[in-house]
């Protein structure tokens, strides 16, 4: 694939940023993308290199090899046609996947593995430029219905391809946007909604109709309705009127910290936080919005959604922003003989990071502290791993000085309602227990009810919600039609 000796010739070529001082001014993307001859150029280093292990590593099994190859020819449009064979939205997974193909790269093996997230986010913008991202209407209607409850990636992937496969399809979203944590929770710095928008009209001109501020099943308790649906549906009801329904709602229910003082003013979730600054950019008005401007912020958690925290913290002009991650710092460069083609435990800095932040590593929050009410700091301590567990490090406690504190720290399960509204099963985790055998792939226990993306699997990657919603799709075809052409 690519050029015979291209690996040997040429080097990585990582995609670049706008500088951090213009960037911190708006909410806009500043990753500059692989020109053609750049992304020629990073192409030509694919291997021929017999087994690609890339393509298992990547969730959604895009044919890596073969785009490479394309693009190093400059066949771009027949590059777009191998990505769009495996992957429904690759604008989403060329900016925001942690990329696990390039892990699996077998250059990795000793050397520094292909650029593939940046050839793919070259070969979708491409596509979009040149007018070649077009609705495929099915060749024929038959007769079936589909509800696809939650319109995050695993719903969208799912209703377009049920859709193609001629059925009438309903996408349900309980917000008032198509998009999931794509829409709500990663920040447009990273991913702009247009980028979602587009497909939404795409999946429209291909029949699918989208009805959002529609929940599914009965209000958590304490929600209020501003925070959810102006219209309620029930279960029975979709079963009724649906020949299969299928469920992708996520899995939202954030992880939290309950230590003396959680109750204290100024202790969020990311998710609450979050999801408010990608609303005003929207243009929403909010009473109340959680802002950072001035305030010294903790950020509780060390993952994706911890870092988008940073990002939108310095947008916002905070006074200063540290990150806390409760387990140590991990090597600067993995083992590789140990650990490719896996995905390694290495430090990972991201952009946010770059804008300004203090990075704490084996650290463990024991209390948060306050002042009528308010939160105005946190006291910790250092601590170590002993015999498989977490051992406070005597005499390095200290105290944070905090007006804002955000609590990243990963999400437990999706929210029981819409689950017990149906009468679905949960595993040991409270998912939506669903197998993903092929006799009875992503069904529940509940009559033509199937599950699938974080709400099935637990809380994962952009790019293993559009496997999941492919997958259940052709799982939903079969139960309807009793074969599927779609792809697995």
């Amino acid at each position: 694939m690519g050029k015979i000796t291209g690996f040997m010739e040429f080097g990585r070529l990582e995609e670049g940023y706008k500088p951090v001082v213009e960037r911190l001014k708006n909410y806009k993307e500043f990753v500059i993308g692989l020109d053609e001859a750049q992304s020629g150029q990073q192409a030509a280093r694919c291997m021929d290199c017999g087994t690609p292990f890339c393509n298992n590593g990547c969730p959604v099994n895009n044919i890596i090899p073969d785009f490479n190859d394309l693009v190093y020819r400059g066949d771009w449009k027949n590059a777009i046609e191998v990505l769009h064979s495996t992957n429904n939205f690759p604008e989403f997974t060329g900016r925001v996947c942690p990329a696990p193909c390039e892990a699996a790269c077998t250059l990795n093996v000793n050397d520094d593995a292909v650029g593939i997230k940046s050839i793919e986010h070259a070969i979708i913008d491409q596509a979009w430029a040149r007018g070649w991202v077009q609705p495929q209407l099915p060749k024929h209607k038959t007769g079936r219905s589909v509800a696809v409850v939650g319109a995050g990636p695993a719903g969208m992937a799912a209703a377009q391809q049920l859709a193609r496969a001629g059925h009438d399809v309903t996408l349900f979203e309980k917000n008032d946007r198509v998009g999931g944590l794509l829409r709500y929770g990663i920040p447009d710095f990273k991913m702009e909604k247009s980028h979602i928008d587009r497909r939404v009209a795409q999946m429209q001109a291909e029949g699918v109709t989208v009805r959002t501020g529609v929940l599914v099943g009965a209000m958590p308790k304490g929600a209020k309705v501003t925070n959810w649906s102006r219209e309620t549906i029930s279960a029975a009801q979709l079963q009724k009127d649906f020949d299969a329904v299928l469920l992708t709602g996520g899995a939202e229910q954030s992880r939290d910290l309950p230590v003396p003082g959680r109750d204290l003013d100024g202790i969020h979730f990311a998710m609450e936080f979050l999801p408010q600054q990608n609303k005003v950019n929207a243009g929403d008005k909010l009473k109340g919005q959680l802002r950072a401007d001035g305030k010294h912020v903790i950020v509780i958690g060390g993952g994706d959604t911890g870092s988008d925290c940073v990002g939108t913290s310095n947008r916002h002009g905070a006074a200063s922003v540290t990150q806390f991650e409760v387990m140590p710092q991990p090597p600067v460069e993995e083992n590789r003989p140990m650990t490719w083609p896996y995905w390694p435990l290495k430090l990972r800095t991201s952009s946010s990071h770059d804008e300004g932040c203090t990075r704490e590593f084996a650290i463990s929050t024991k209390e948060f502290i306050g002042d009528k009410g308010k939160v105005t700091g946190l006291k910790t301590v250092h601590v170590e791993f002993k015999e498989g567990k977490l051992i406070e490090i005597a005499g390095t406690e200290k105290t944070y000085r905090a007006d804002l504190v955000l609590l990243a720290m990963g999400f437990v399960n999706p929210v029981a309602t819409v689950l017990e509204a149906f009468g679905v099963e949960k595993d040991g985790r409270g998912n939506a227990k669903a197998t993903t055998e092929c006799a009875g792939a992503y069904a529940t226990n509940v009559s033509k009810v199937f599950a699938a993306g974080d709400m099935r699997r637990g809380q994962s990657l952009v790019v293993w919600a559009i496997r999941e919603g492919r997958q259940a799709a052709r799982a939903v075809d079969e139960f309807l039609m009793g074969c599927s052409d779609l792809p697995r």
